[in-house]
């Protein structure tokens, strides 16, 4: 028997049978999407996900519909749909299945699922891409640099010209050291997104962390900076290999180190070195703010 659960919010997740698979999944679908949970139930991470998942389906309201389907008492239909192991989520569309995973999976990774699966759909493009932005921007923050690659990636086979999708993406690629593809998708892209300004910072961390991958390490450059103060050389690539390892402010520091220092060396490298740093975060950013007063100070002392 068909069981429903109708929820405050308006939505409506059903749990299902094989007598109305095709009645309240494939056809179903064909109106707007739905996410299918394959569950059991004596199992443990289906009980964890099953909520998450209703919850990540309710936020779309009403963008997306979900059915439950409990493999013990459905075998024939998980048999067909190949389900090997539970929990295992699928989402249709337009009567055949578009996406999917299988296991537990972290929060931010279920909504940029169902994100995904609502942003493929005509209707409710626009706030379906803003949401996954969010989403992906999220998973780019928790270091999922996978889930965000992928995330970023569906976003813009939408909507090419998604600025921050594709800001998101190269930096995604550099998160995850994967410098020569994050500079590619930089150089192909569209001319809209190649003359925004915020191109400028994606160029900047790409170079920045380049030259960390070459600085060396960075006890040894301390070290070697201790024992030698006046070594220019010494105290640049600490900078680079502090600003590679997310010491942003020692890295600055170091560089006005060096201005200070000597604000000619190498054809005033700190000084430029300081502005790729700056123009690699938000203007407004209190490191780059702090950065550019002592910076001021050093130039008009």
């Amino acid at each position: 028997m068909l069981e429903f659960e109708q929820n405050t919010d308006g939505s409506l997740i059903k749990e299902v049978s094989e007598a109305t698979f095709m009645q309240d999944v494939v056809e179903a679908s064909k109106e707007k999407p739905v996410i299918v949970d394959f569950w059991a139930p004596w199992c443990g991470p289906c009980k964890t996900l099953g909520p998450q998942l209703e919850a990540a389906v309710k936020a779309t309201n009403g963008a997306v519909t979900m059915v439950k389907v409990n493999v013990d008492d459905n075998q024939m239909i998980a048999g067909q749909m190949q389900v090997q192991s539970i929990p295992t989520v699928f989402a249709f569309s337009n009567g055949q299945p578009v996406d999917g995973f299988q296991g537990a999976v972290s929060a931010s990774e279920i909504k940029a699922f169902v994100d995904r699966v609502v942003a493929a759909n005509g209707g409710e493009v626009e706030s379906g891409l803003e949401s996954a932005v969010t989403s992906a921007e999220q998973m780019l923050n928790d270091g999922e640099f996978e889930s965000a690659i992928e995330t970023f990636s569906a976003i813009l086979e939408e909507d090419p010209n998604n600025l921050k999708s594709y800001m998101g993406l190269i930096k995604s690629h550099i998160a995850a050291s994967d410098l020569d593809q994050a500079e590619a998708i930089l150089n192909g892209a569209p001319l809209e997104i190649s003359q925004s300004p915020e191109i400028e910072t994606v160029h900047a961390q790409i170079e920045l962390a380049k030259q960390a991958r070459d600085a060396g390490p960075i006890n040894d450059l301390a070290l070697l900076v201790e024992e030698k103060p006046d070594d220019s050389e010494a105290r640049f690539k600490l900078a680079q290999a502090l600003h590679g390892a997310g010491q942003v402010e020692n890295a600055i520091e170091q560089l006005l180190e060096l201005f200070r220092r000597d604000r000619e060396w190498n054809d005033g490298a700190a000084k430029s070195q300081l502005f790729i740093i700056f123009e690699a975060l938000e203007p407004n950013n209190e490191i780059v703010l702090n950065g550019r007063r002592k910076l001021s100070s050093l130039i008009f002392a």
